[in-house]
C-alpha cells in the first residue's frame, strides 16, 4: 500500500504544525487543502508543497482523499465532520468534537452507518510521555489509583492573543478550550465519568485586548473564566481540577495521580513529552524521624512528535483492524463531561454524566511514527 491520502479543511495557525508533522510520517500524504478563503489555502499549499487547494467541497470531492483533517473553528466542527462522513471519508477533528451532545452523537451514528471512523483531538495522549506514564500506572507502581489533581491557571489569553474574544465566548473559556486535554487524560486513565460538581466565576464581565491592531478594544466574557470541578468516576476514583484564565500565578500542566502505594507526576497533557516521576509513601517512624521521600524519575522515548499523531494512528489502526486511541467516542464522552460541568457551575447541582466510553487502548508496543507500516 502507498501512503494514505489526506485532505485538510481549515488552514488557520494550527495547520502549520499538522502539515509539518503529516509530511514527516511515511504513511500519510496531504493531497489538498481547503478553506472558506481559497487564497489562504493556496498560500499554505505553496508554503508546504501540497499539490492542490480550494474550498471544503474541493477537499471532499478529491478522489485520493481517504481521511479529512478538520481544523475549522469549534462551532463548525460537527457540520464539517458530518459532510466528510457523508462523502465517505474518515475524519480526524480538532478538539472539541463539537459544541453540543446531540450533534456529536449524530456524527458518530452517521459515521458508523457509513463504515468510516471519527477521531478527535487531543492526540497528546499518544505521545511518548503519556503512553509511558500510563504503562507505569498499569504496571502497579503506585498501587491502585485513588484520586487525581489537575491544574491549569494563567492570566488569560487576552494578554497575548490579538483576537481573544472567541476564547471567552460560548464553546470556549478555560473549560472547553483547555479542559479537553486534562479530561481526556483522566478518562484514559480512570474510565468513564459518573458525575461532576463544579463552581465557576467571572473575574470581569468585560476584558481588554492587550496586543495587536485591536489593542485597547473591550469584549464581553460569556462563560466562567475560572472553574473548579470535582469529578467522580464510575470505577470509584475521583479528581479535583482547576481551570482558570484569572490567575496571576502561571501554572500549567499539573497532573498528579495518587495511589495506594505511591504517587506519579505526569507530563503536561497539552504536550507530547515531559517529566514523569514517582514517589513512594513516607517510611515508618524510626527514632522519631520519618525517612525522606525520594522522587524516582521515569525516562521515556525521545521521539519528536506533535499534532497529527492521532491522524497517523487512525490510518494505521484502520489498516490493522484495531481500535484507534483518540476515538470519536472518547471525544463525545469528554464533551459530555465538560458540558455537564458547565451545567453544574450554572445550577449549583451535581450533574450526572449519561454517556460512557469503552476502555481507551494504548498504542501498540514499538509504535514508531517514522517507520512505514503500510
Amino acid at each position: 500500500m502507498s501512503a494514505v491520502g489526506i485532505g485538510i479543511i481549515g488552514v488557520g495557525v494550527i495547520s502549520d504544525t499538522y502539515l509539518e508533522n503529516l509530511a514527516s510520517f511515511p504513511d500519510t500524504e496531504v493531497l489538498i487543502l481547503g478553506d472558506l478563503a481559497p487564497e489562504r489555502a493556496r498560500s499554505q499549499a505553496e508554503k508546504h508543497g501540497v499539490p492542490a487547494f480550494g474550498t471544503a467541497d474541493d477537499v471532499l470531492a478529491h478522489p485520493g482523499v481517504d481521511l479529512v483533517v478538520n481544523l475549522t473553528i469549534p462551532a463548525a466542527h460537527i457540520e464539517v465532520s458530518r459532510a466528510a462522513v457523508a462523502a465517505g471519508k474518515h475524519v480526524w477533528t480538532e478538539k472539541p468534537l463539537g459544541l453540543d451532545r446531540d450533534g456529536a452523537a449524530l456524527l458518530l451514528q452517521e459515521a458508523a452507518a457509513a463504515g468510516v471512523r471519527v477521531g478527535s483531538a487531543p492526540d497528546t495522549l499518544l505521545g511518548p510521555g503519556f503512553q509511558t506514564a500510563r504503562r507505569v500506572i498499569d504496571e502497579g507502581r503506585i498501587g491502585r489509583p485513588l484520586f487525581a489533581q489537575t491544574v491549569f491557571q494563567t492570566q488569560g489569553p487576552d494578554l497575548w492573543h490579538p483576537n481573544p474574544g472567541f476564547l471567552f465566548a460560548r464553546g470556549a473559556g478555560p473549560l472547553l478550550d483547555m479542559g479537553p486535554y486534562y479530561f481526556s487524560a483522566l478518562v484514559s486513565l480512570f474510565g468513564s465519568v459518573d458525575r461532576v460538581s463544579a463552581v465557576g466565576t467571572k473575574s470581569r464581565t468585560e476584558r481588554e485586548i492587550h496586543t495587536g491592531p485591536r489593542a485597547g478594544e473591550r469584549f464581553p466574557v460569556e462563560v466562567p473564566s475560572t472553574i473548579q470541578i470535582t469529578t467522580a468516576f464510575a470505577s470509584g476514583q475521583q479528581a479535583q481540577s482547576l481551570l482558570s484564565f484569572d490567575s496571576a500565578l502561571e501554572r500549567h500542566g499539573v497532573v498528579e495521580i495518587h495511589g495506594t502505594e505511591g504517587s506519579i507526576v505526569l507530563p503536561d497533557p497539552n504536550r507530547f513529552a515531559g517529566r514523569i516521576a514517582t514517589v513512594a509513601p513516607l517510611g515508618v517512624l524510626r527514632d522519631g524521624m520519618r525517612t525522606e521521600q525520594e522522587w524516582i524519575e521515569v525516562p521515556h522515548p525521545d521521539v519528536n512528535v506533535g499534532r497529527g499523531l492521532g491522524a497517523l494512528d487512525m490510518v494505521r489502526a484502520i489498516a490493522a483492524g484495531r481500535p484507534h486511541v483518540a476515538s470519536g467516542e472518547l471525544g463525545l464522552h469528554v464533551l459530555d463531561v465538560l458540558l455537564s460541568a458547565e451545567e453544574s457551575a450554572a445550577s449549583g447541582a451535581t450533574v450526572p454524566v449519561s454517556s460512557s466510553v469503552a476502555f481507551v487502548p494504548l498504542l501498540p508496543e514499538g509504535f514508531d511514527p517514522f517507520a512505514a507500516t503500510l
